[in-house]
């Protein structure tokens, strides 16, 4: 091919043609990136509508759990309280043990308190007798006692028990020494 000339006016075209054909290229591929920003932009959005839904469902059922195990503690806590607020009174604590040796079928040999003293159990202030007895009985009465005792006073404990048990159940009684620890709520 020999050299095309070309005129002033076939440059300007030629040259509008080209700027024309890249400006459409352009503009296809603007589009094109528009359309895949918006389309990347809705998945973003439903990702993180399901991202902040899951997290928030599972916030509110681990809140719901909790929020339920603190109801249910501070229930127990309550119960705990209404248990131990019966105020401790030696006459009502010796009057108890004597209807539960009675109810057992064991005979009361002694019996001894101490003072009411008052005290802290962790932060909670508590008021405690201790009681110190001695039964006689058979051997199963002896131990239906002891019990007895643990399930009869509320807010009492046996703490200790010695029981003397004789090889010959004819001849002697059972005995046995307890020690026993009684509580009372003080408030906090």
């Amino acid at each position: 091919m020999k050299n095309l000339r070309l005129s002033k006016t076939s440059w300007l075209i030629l040259s509008a043609g080209v700027f024309i054909v890249v400006l459409v290229g352009l503009g296809l591929t603007r589009s094109q990136q528009i359309q895949e920003q918006t389309g990347l932009d809705e998945e973003l959005t439903v990702v993180q509508k399901r991202l902040d839904n899951l997290k928030v469902t599972e916030l509110q059922q681990q809140q719901e759990e909790l929020q339920q195990r603190i109801n249910e503690s501070e229930m127990e806590l309550d119960e705990v309280k209404d248990r131990l607020r019966q105020p401790i009174v030696s006459v009502d604590v010796t009057d108890q043990l004597f209807s539960i040796a009675e109810y057992s079928n064991v005979v009361i040999m002694s019996l001894s308190t101490t003072p009411i003293s008052t005290g802290q159990l962790g932060s909670v202030g508590m008021s405690t007798i201790s009681v110190t007895t001695s039964v006689i009985g058979e051997s199963s009465d002896v131990l239906n006692f002891i019990i007895n005792v643990n399930n009869g006073l509320t807010t009492g404990i046996v703490e200790n028990a010695s029981i003397s048990i004789p090889e010959d159940e004819e001849e002697e009684s059972s005995s046995a020494t307890l020690y026993i620890m009684v509580y009372s709520y003080e408030g906090t």
